[in-house]
């Protein structure tokens, strides 16, 4: 039955209905914090202080232009925010989800190379329990700290729904499909996206169990945004198969760009990368609109 073995039926319908394999593959990694925000005497303002393993690699400059705050989700948690402002002329606005072993401290680098090298302002916040973000990560708190992220996104520097692109990496395809389903943006990138749960711990699996975690695969077929999806063909923590079967189910999907032989951490370490997300949205959302 859909490739599974008698003692792996038996596994997904333990109680709780959530598999050790799944739960091995899928455990959320927070990293000790790499990062602190400390507030002014207001306790409205807050600066970034980055440790060692952080992993800095730019001039007080560039940290100058980084702005952080933290915003309140519905499910009660205050979550860290971060607006890396790349470029002054910048038409869109990244809002990132990043992956799971990591934090904005040690993104706060990657987001300054990336939004300079694209010239796009990139905003970014950390799930419920990573870095100095409170509450716990889990599924439910995934989808309510990006709902968080967009309106402090909003509210907060004004920028219109079509001029933000959603984009997440790994774990964070998660929340940025999710959101996506729901809302209307300018257009969303998944990097290395997994299509669920029960999926990415059983490969054979064809079908969405009820208990399954993260059914992304049921959700990009009500996304009306323009989509680019990003997999490396030898990803080894979320099979290539999972980025392929997004694309095929992703109603306004674009080209997409499949690194030969790029693992799950090193995709954006190829030429490619970069060009494919340049000509994206730079001339292909222009043609798109």
């Amino acid at each position: 039955m859909n490739g599974l073995s008698f003692s792996e039926l038996c596994c997904l319908f333990c109680c709780p209905p959530c598999p050790s394999r799944i739960a091995a593959k899928l455990a959320f990694l927070p990293p000790e914090p790499t990062y602190t925000l400390v507030s002014d005497q207001t306790g409205s303002r807050y600066s970034l202080h980055l440790t060692e393993r952080a992993e800095w690699q730019y001039t007080q400059k560039e940290l100058d232009c980084i702005e952080v705050f933290m915003t309140r989700t519905t499910r009660g948690n205050r979550i860290s925010c971060m607006f890396v402002r790349c470029s002054p002329n910048a038409r869109f606005t990244l809002l990132f989800s990043h992956g799971n072993a990591v934090d904005l401290g040690q993104m706060s680098s990657f987001y300054i190379g990336l939004g300079s090298r694209i010239n796009c302002n990139i905003f970014s916040y950390d799930y419920s329990g990573y870095g100095t973000s409170s509450g716990k990560p889990s599924e439910k708190n995934l989808y309510s700290d990006i709902d968080a992220a967009l309106q402090a996104l909003r509210t907060r520097y004004g920028i219109s729904p079509q001029n933000v692109i959603l984009y997440g990496q790994s774990i964070g395809t998660v929340p940025t499909v999710d959101l996506a389903s729901r809302f209307e943006v300018g257009a969303v990138i998944l990097h290395s996206p997994l299509t669920s749960g029960v999926r990415l711990a059983f490969p054979d699996t064809k079908r969405t169990w009820f208990f399954d975690a993260f059914p992304s695969i049921d959700k990009v077929p009500k996304i009306s945004s323009p989509v680019l999806v990003i997999h490396g063909t030898d990803d080894e923590v979320i099979d290539f198969s999972h980025g392929l079967a997004i694309y095929e189910r992703c109603p306004r999907a674009v080209e997409p760009l499949w690194v030969e032989g790029a693992g799950h951490n090193d995709v954006e370490l190829y030429g490619q990368y970069l060009e494919r997300l340049k000509q994206f949205i730079h001339t292909e959302l222009d043609y798109l609109y």
